[in-house]
């Protein structure tokens, strides 16, 4: 059998069940994450949520960090928007925020990123989590947008590159995350994109 049968093949019972398995405990953990917080999240509630045993838990991960941590970062990789590429900085900007604003939206990974948010500052481990899966990639494409309007010569050559991807990101999560307003109105995303688009022009290096 070549290796792209073996792709083909259809997953065995075993494997289907492992699956659920895996899936049922995935929605269980975060469902008690958002309930109870990092801090008193327990395997042991986890595994009564997803009505399996603790062994399910404990072949797949050795402790609750390892847990969450995997759990977070695929659920981050599986969200993660497209960098718009329209050939037009403003729009680009436009469906940028709207693809951010539909993620923050979500009341579960809104609740689940604050709070992995706060515990990150006494948990290094999350931290790292947070900054190389969930900022890091987005960051990436923020960079992507704004080296494709320098190089069309919507932008100087001279931008702050940290500083205008900080004014791409902050004021939509700030917004949503921290003062927990939703922002489902479209003139509130045209007018940030464009005061957006003004501060960009503004965000240069003065040496």
């Amino acid at each position: 059998m070549t290796a792209e049968q073996k792709k083909r093949r259809p997953a065995t019972g075993g494997a289907v069940l492992r699956e659920r398995v895996t899936e049922a405990i995935t929605k269980a953990a975060f469902a008690e994450l958002a309930e109870v917080g990092y801090a008193r999240l327990s395997m042991e509630a986890v595994t009564r949520r997803a009505d399996v045993g603790k062994a399910a838990l404990y072949r797949r991960w050795p402790s609750k960090q390892a847990m969450i941590t995997e759990l977070v970062r695929n659920k981050v990789t599986e969200t993660l928007p497209h960098t718009p590429a329209t050939g037009d900085l403003q729009a680009d900007l436009l469906q940028l925020l709207t693809a951010y604003r539909a993620q923050l939206a979500n009341p579960l990974l809104a609740l689940i990123g604050a709070e992995l948010l706060a515990e990150s500052r006494r948990d290094s481990t999350l931290a790292r989590m947070l900054h190389t899966e969930v900022a890091a990639p987005r960051r990436r494409a923020a960079h992507t947008i704004l080296q494709s309007a320098i190089d069309r010569g919507e932008l100087p050559p001279t931008l702050d590159m940290e500083l205008a991807t900080d004014l791409l990101i902050a004021p939509l999560a700030f917004r949503m995350v921290i003062l927990d307003e939703r922002s489902d109105d479209d003139d509130y995303l045209e007018t940030l994109t464009a005061a957006t688009l003004a501060a960009l022009k503004a965000a240069v290096r003065r040496h």
